[in-house]
């Protein structure tokens, strides 16, 4: 009975890292790439059940992508203020988070 579990183990671990591997390439999609396939999908889509079901996934990516967006810009005004305030180190800290959120939502 032992192999057994040594075996069941080692096909789970195969499994959970076959999830991760396919979940880390999903993931390094940005939210405006995974919103265009799933319009794309719908498009493509030949039922109206899998239209509607790739039309919300778009949807919450649209809307993930305008949030970055809007954090991205906000950020901005916030460089934009520190710098002329003569705040250096502030300023870079809201570059970098503005960067961040603009990568986000490409």
């Amino acid at each position: 009975m032992k192999p057994t579990k040594i075996i069941d183990s080692g096909l789970l671990a195969g499994l959970v890292f076959l999830s991760l591997s396919s979940l880390s390439a999903y993931a390094s999609e940005t939210h405006t790439e995974q919103a265009l396939k799933h319009a794309e999908a719908a498009v493509k889509a030949a039922d109206s059940k899998a239209i509607a079901e790739h039309a919300e996934a778009a949807n919450i990516h649209a809307k993930t992508a305008m949030e970055h967006l809007s954090a991205g810009s906000k950020s901005l005004d916030d460089v934009i203020a520190h710098a002329k305030q003569g705040h250096a180190d502030p300023a870079k800290k809201s570059a970098q988070e503005a960067v961040t959120h603009l990568k986000a939502a490409q």
